[in-house]
């Protein structure tokens, strides 16, 4: 069985693009005996899970995440703090379970996570900026979003970026893509009839705005998208491509400075001896 993958809200599973893209779990359930019965049940049926949530580590849900895989004293649950927005980690939860029916060990597939969220370009249309706190706001902008009609795209990942719509561009990837959007309210046409075009986007799917977007942006007034790789053999030769190393902890394949599933970081590489060095150890003792 492939590893399970997981996430905090049932709003964050998107539908699968083919059909064997298995489906995600979600974790932690209401209660604390369920979560723990459902967690042993993924780990049973699928060796590893791993689990996807916000990296904002004051969520309830996280905590019952730790609290889950502390009680069942398992090393086989990752659990993956991404710094995304609400869209942009159900496109990155989407994205490994494209990659779970591959033949990528657990350790790979998790550590894998922080290489793909590199590559997704997530943000949202915004009507203020007033209580926004993800992405750094310029003063002259706070002021200008209370301005009647005021609109600013903002791009949380990669590279935070926010620009006054209509002024300037936002800047997009420069490689194919696939692109997510999530209408608030009220709802606006200018991601799917600008933005789209401009990034080159190879689709535009729609979906439910996540329950936990208006918080994150800090208002309700958003269309909120992501875009990001969607054909699973560019993803997996993206992720192959990576040199893979054994955690020196855990045992566990891992790809990148840190494993996914023990959070240990891969030693620095051993000090090549200088030629100074090299030759005071061949000379005898006494030598000179």
């Amino acid at each position: 069985m492939p590893t399970a993958i997981a996430v905090t809200s049932p709003d964050l599973v998107l539908p699968p693009l083919d059909r064997q893209t298995p489906p995600a779990a979600v974790q932690p359930q209401p209660t604390l005996e369920a979560s723990l019965t459902g967690m042993h049940a993924l780990i049973e049926q699928h060796g590893y899970v791993i689990a996807l949530h916000p990296a904002s580590g004051d969520d309830p849900a996280v905590q019952r995440l730790r609290t889950v895989r502390s009680v069942l004293e398992s090393d086989r649950v990752a659990l993956l703090g991404i710094d995304l927005p609400p869209l942009g980690l159900a496109l990155l939860a989407q994205q490994l379970r494209q990659l779970s029916v591959c033949d990528f060990s657990p350790g790979v597939l998790a550590s894998s996570a922080r290489l793909l969220a590199h590559y997704i370009y997530a943000g949202a249309l915004l009507g203020s900026v007033a209580k926004l706190d993800r992405v750094p706001v310029p003063l002259a902008s706070h002021a200008k979003s209370w301005v009647p009609g005021a609109q600013f795209a903002v791009l949380a990942g990669p590279r935070p970026r926010l620009v006054r719509v209509g002024q300037e561009e936002l800047p997009g990837p420069e490689f194919g893509t696939r692109m997510l959007v999530a209408s608030g309210q009220p709802p606006s046409d200018w991601v799917t009839a600008s933005l789209a075009p401009a990034w080159r986007v190879q689709g535009v799917g729609t979906v439910p705005l996540p329950q936990d977007s208006a918080r994150w942006w800090g208002t309700n007034k958003l269309v909120e998208f992501a875009a990001g790789l969607h054909d699973v053999s560019v993803l997996y030769q993206l992720v192959s491509s990576v040199r893979r190393e054994t955690c020196h902890w855990c045992g566990l394949e891992l790809i990148g400075d840190r494993c996914g599933f023990c959070a240990a970081p891969l030693p620095p590489p051993p000090e090549q001896p200088t030629a100074a060095t090299t030759v005071r150890a061949a000379l005898p003792r006494g030598g000179t």
